[in-house]
């Protein structure tokens, strides 16, 4: 490119048209500022070959958007071309209100030589995506049909996509049932769409279609797939796509096997979590900063602080970039092991810390006992002008709780306008255990009965628990009256049932049993893995 650059003055139309084609495939923006000044100092005419509307293109390619504006209005009549790299370029750059006003704009002033094509509604669809405008993308849908695309499969797959991303899934299907020829990314699509609503057996049964149809699924198909199953908490179902996969000797890229550990890990079963990391490194897949995000919490779940050491040293010898989301799970798993020093250690190592470190390592202090230490981490947050958010207060509202300072956290509660922050179930279910652990039961049971139906289970074990051991068998009652119908889990039936049977309230305890085998809630028999 250089040396046509260099070559004679006196370009013609042809040689730049062919300079802005390389400048737009390799997205030069230098070289496209050159050649249009060559362009400008030898008076070729730009009306020749399209060239405006290829220099609009191959600004807007580049990625300046400035430029492509300026020259866009500058040109008396946009082609199709430029249209669609102005709609294309604001879409992929977030301006989704603007693309839509370029499409707009090429509506109201359609000539002979500016008309929508396909590649014009394929990226419009993505900005009603960015949207989530379900109405406007029926609009858009409405005009397809208007000029004869709807048979399309670009088109198509870009309904399917808007429609499901909009939560219209019956919408989509009937788009890709009406579709009269179909390519892996329409069967990608709507399996992705299906699993993103958490309906997992449509996509399987789709997958199979698919692979009966002689489509053979790309590697975004079994990511969505596996993923989908793992999101859903089916490890079991995940895992047997995994193997499947792994049999018909693809190979699962670092997206899934990502997919398939943290998938695990959410689903509390973290022993096989790790076992996929090592089967992992033996695959030589480098994992990345989401692979050690995801796993570290497997380590607290199972306690292991070796295991955590192992992976924090993996991360340095791999070269892994400490950002705050991954020195956030280290302090998390270090809290979780017990190990308060080492969780400081990676703190005062992070250099630019979030809200989501500090939550971190308040939440630490508060786990441990370490009252003074959270508050004192609590008002540091706060100096170095970071706003406390909805999980800062849940962990200093819990450190409050264990630590019994009742009127400390009584003042952040009613301080929590002052963050910006209205009280969630979380933050009520934390006010609630600080006052029964200490007795003031007339005063929870008043908060109990605020939240009513939204008050979470463990808010109802806690009450419970507090009326049992202050010996408040009236308010146990009255609040098992008024929430009866929404107790589900077995805790609060049982610690009810224990109320009056340390009272000798026998058919209390025979009325609390018929309701919990009515509602067929059962209770699982404890047991230690010591």
């Amino acid at each position: 490119m250089k040396r046509l650059l260099l070559s004679p003055p006196n370009l013609s139309a042809h040689n730049c048209s062919l300079l802005l084609q390389r400048c737009m495939k390799r997205k030069a923006l230098k070289p496209c500022k050159q050649i249009h000044a060559l362009m400008l100092t030898n008076n070729v005419d730009v009306n020749l070959l399209q060239l405006s509307s290829k220099l609009i293109g191959a600004y807007a390619c580049c990625g300046d958007l400035t430029s492509s504006k300026l020259l866009f209005r500058e040109t008396p009549n946009p082609n199709v071309f430029a249209f669609n790299w102005m709609i294309l370029t604001l879409t992929f750059s977030g301006f989704h209100q603007e693309a839509i006003g370029y499409f707009s704009l090429f509506q109201e002033s359609r000539n002979s030589n500016s008309y929508p094509n396909k590649y014009t509604f394929s990226v419009v669809l993505k900005g009603c995506v960015g949207l989530l405008d379900e109405d406007l993308g029926k609009q858009v849908h409405g005009m397809i049909y208007k000029v004869g695309f709807e048979k399309e499969v670009s088109v198509c797959n870009g309904l399917i996509d808007m429609y499901g991303k909009c939560r219209r899934i019956c919408h989509a299907r009937g788009v890709f049932d009406r579709m009269t020829e179909r390519d892996v990314a329409s069967w990608t699509t709507m399996i992705c769409r299906y699993a993103d609503v958490g309906r997992i057996e449509e996509s399987v049964v789709l997958f199979e279609r698919m692979r009966l149809d002689g489509v053979k699924p790309n590697d975004f198909t079994w990511n969505t797939i596996i993923a989908g199953h793992a999101r859903s908490g089916d490890c079991d179902g995940a895992f047997k796509i995994f193997s499947r996969m792994c049999r018909e000797g693809l190979f699962p890229d670092l997206v899934i096997w990502n997919a398939m550990i943290s998938g695990f890990v959410q689903s509390q079963r973290a022993v096989e979590a790790l076992e996929l990391f090592r089967d992992m490194l033996i695959s030589r897949i480098k994992p990345n900063e989401v692979t050690v995000t995801g796993l570290l919490p497997a380590c607290g779940m199972v306690g292991s602080v070796g295991r955590g050491r192992e992976i924090h040293g993996l991360i340095y010898r791999m070269g892994l970039d400490i950002n705050v989301f991954v020195a956030s799970a280290l302090i998390d798993m270090y809290s979780k092991c017990g190990s308060v020093e080492e969780a400081q250690n990676v703190f005062n190592s992070i250099p630019n810390k979030n809200a989501a470190s500090w939550n971190a390592i308040i939440g630490c202090y508060g786990k441990h006992g370490m009252v003074d230490c959270a508050i004192k981490f609590f008002d540091r947050m706060q100096d170095e002008d970071i706003q406390p958010n909805e999980v800062t207060l849940t962990a200093i509202l819990c450190a409050c709780s264990h630590g019994g300072l009742v009127e400390k956290g009584l003042q952040i509660f009613r301080s929590m306008d002052l963050y910006g922050v209205k009280p969630n179930k979380e933050h009520y279910s934390c006010l609630i255990d600080l006052l029964c652990r200490y007795g003031r039961m007339e005063e929870a049971y008043d908060i109990v009965k605020q939240i009513g139906v939204e008050v979470t289970y463990s808010a109802i074990g806690a009450f419970l628990n507090g009326c049992k051991i202050h010996e408040r068998r009236d308010l146990a009652e009255n609040i098992s009256e008024q929430l009866r119908m929404e107790l589900k889990k077995p805790g609060g039936f049982v610690t009810l049932s224990n109320i009056y049977a340390s009272e000798g309230k026998w058919r209390g305890v025979q009325d609390v049993r018929e309701v919990m085998k009515d509602k067929r809630v059962h209770k699982k028999p404890g047991f230690s893995s010591i």
